[in-house]
């Protein structure tokens, strides 16, 4: 009879607090993101990771991961550690928390771009529990002062974005994501790990499972369609004049609409994007080849709407959460099918309508089956 009262008693407050839970759940949801319900998968993930599950995310381009990860953070005791790997993402997604939370403190990332002062005030704001969600380059967390100033908090999970880029069968491998596991071991064994990506083959996902060991990690895998993109695949035209024509022609019938028109080559970006500028198109160019404060200016820009269109390599992009880009145009034909969704899939993240077009020719794919040929030698 006792054991049973005991046991009455246990569900009795498993179920109070799963409906502590419910409430806590959707008071964040539109307190702080201003969401009157969850999409698709999101609730279903953030419910397996604030019970502690190893949890690996496949959901496409504009489906909400960075809430699945965001909402947990701010729930949950102690600091969420958000792998990132591009310096702009970061800074995207931190001013975008802070400025839905109406708190600076609440979100930081630790990356090279970061003077000494300024890793300092991170610091500070840490160890002054402060901070729900640090954002932190692949590189820094792997090194040893990292490793040891961590080792020292509260880590409520280990969230790993863009994971695809751990598996050197991905289209956008990275060594340094491949010693990750090695710097959580160092950290805390314990704190669950979440891995997100829109774009993984079943290859790929083993790689991933392996190489974090994530064995017994719940899987989530959401629809890839996106019935509010339209694609199209347009020739070539061999004259670069005709081209530029068709390009500036499509834009002008848009006017103040957003845009990403990806090239292969840095030279190329910069020559359109002049081009577009002549033309009274306010354009601005994007790709590892600029400095690191004209890359975070010109995303501004392009985030806050004082220019209309970003003409970029595949730099540009990953994670850059602007709901309303309304088209995407390839003016070379992208590196692989996986990219490619990604890329296209930054279009009409708001539901909203999105142009996918892309311009082929013969030419491009000798000119990349080369380029792949040579980088194999």
């Amino acid at each position: 009879m006792i054991v049973f009262e005991r046991t009455k008693l246990m569900i009795i407050q498993s179920d109070e607090k799963k409906k502590n839970t419910d409430v806590n759940l959707q008071e964040i949801l539109k307190k702080t993101f201003g969401f009157d319900q969850f999409k698709g998968e999101q609730e279903a993930i953030i419910r397996s990771i604030l019970s502690g599950n190893d949890t690996f995310v496949i959901m496409p381009t504009g489906g909400g991961k960075s809430l699945c990860y965001q909402l947990p953070a701010i729930m949950s005791e102690g600091m969420a550690i958000v792998v990132s790997p591009l310096i702009a993402l970061m800074k995207n997604q931190v001013d975008a928390v802070r400025y839905n939370s109406g708190n600076d403190s609440i979100a930081h990332f630790l990356n090279s771009s970061l003077s000494k002062v300024q890793i300092k005030e991170v610091k500070d704001d840490v160890l002054l529990g402060q901070t729900k969600l640090l954002y932190i380059a692949p590189e820094t967390l792997s090194k040893e002062d990292t490793i040891e100033f961590l080792r020292q908090q509260s880590i409520s999970f280990f969230a790993i974005d863009e994971a695809h880029c751990i598996s050197e069968w991905g289209h956008d491998f990275r060594p340094e994501y491949r010693r990750l596991r090695a710097a959580i071991d160092n950290i805390n064994q314990t704190a669950p790990i979440l891995t997100l990506t829109a774009s993984a083959t079943p290859k790929v996902q083993q790689d991933i499972i392996k190489n974090l060991q994530m064995e017994n990690a719940r899987l989530f895998v959401s629809s890839f369609n996106r019935p509010n993109l339209y694609y199209e695949v347009r020739p070539k035209p061999n004259d670069t004049l005709t081209l530029h024509k068709e390009i500036i022609r499509f834009i002008k019938e848009n006017p103040n609409k957003s845009g990403i028109i990806y090239c292969l080559t840095r030279k190329r970006v910069e020559e359109l994007a002049e081009l577009l500028r002549i033309n009274d198109i306010k354009a601005l160019p994007y790709h590892a080849g600029l400095d690191t404060k004209t890359r975070n200016e010109n995303q501004d820009k392009f985030l806050m709407e004082d220019v209309d269109v970003v003409v970029a390599t595949i730099a540009f992009g990953m994670g850059i959460d602007k709901p309303d880009v309304r088209f995407v145009i390839h003016y070379d034909i992208p590196k692989s099918l996986e990219g490619y969704y990604q890329e296209t899939g930054r279009a009409g993240r708001d539901g909203g309508e999105g142009r996918c077009i892309t311009y082929y020719s013969d030419q491009d794919i000798e000119r990349l089956y080369k380029f792949f040929s040579d980088k194999s030698m």
